[in-house]
């Protein structure tokens, strides 16, 4: 609708208001994927800080709340919104996730699944780059097996960063079974650069 327009108009406190005027972050998840479908048309494409306000708005809320597997209509949604916003997304949601206490199995999940279905691969280094800058638990374990298994190129320093943490982390997960697979598929997909 030409009325999204107004979109690219707003400040960022006011499309926070925006947003909770329509009522966005509770609407239905139908009306979402629809939502997300009119903004990828809209042109031009949204400031970096708008759409950070919107998954924030959009998501958020939606995400920290799972306790079963997301809807097939959030993920549509957050694929959608993915395939032009993917690094606001990341920066908004996995932070959050991030943040979150607790053991968070959905959310995890759900991380897993947009780093290997649906995120650009400069958002899959924002998303690995992320998760080293908080402590690792096994609730992160799964995550940096998913960015692993994009078998992205990574940058050295990133990849050096990732080699030490878990290198300093080895006693801590002596006995876990994800450790062991994470460093494992390290050292397969970057034999070469790993001495």
């Amino acid at each position: 609708p030409p009325e999204l327009s107004i979109l690219n108009c707003c400040s960022p406190s006011q499309l926070e208001g925006l947003c909770s005027f329509l009522q966005l972050s509770t609407c239905p998840e139908p009306f979402l994927v629809r939502f997300c479908s009119w903004l990828l048309a809209l042109t031009p494409d949204l400031s970096y800080t708008s759409a950070a306000v919107l998954a924030e708005q959009l998501f958020l809320r939606r995400v920290l709340s799972l306790t079963q597997p997301p809807s097939r209509h959030l993920m549509a949604a957050l694929a959608s919104f993915c395939s032009k916003y993917s690094h606001p997304l990341c920066r908004v949601l996995l932070a959050a996730v991030l943040q979150e206490p607790g053991e968070g199995a959905e959310q995890t999940k759900l991380m897993c699944e947009l780093v290997e279905e649906c995120l650009e691969p400069h958002s899959v280094q924002l998303v690995l780059s992320q998760v080293l800058e908080v402590p690792l638990s096994e609730k992160l374990l799964p995550v940096l097996q998913a960015v692993l298994g994009r078998q992205e190129v990574l940058p050295p320093e990133l990849l050096d960063l990732l080699v030490l943490t878990l290198c300093q982390q080895a006693r801590a997960f002596a006995t876990s079974l994800s450790y062991a697979k994470l460093v494992t598929a390290v050292l397969t997909a970057y034999q070469s650069q790993v001495s």
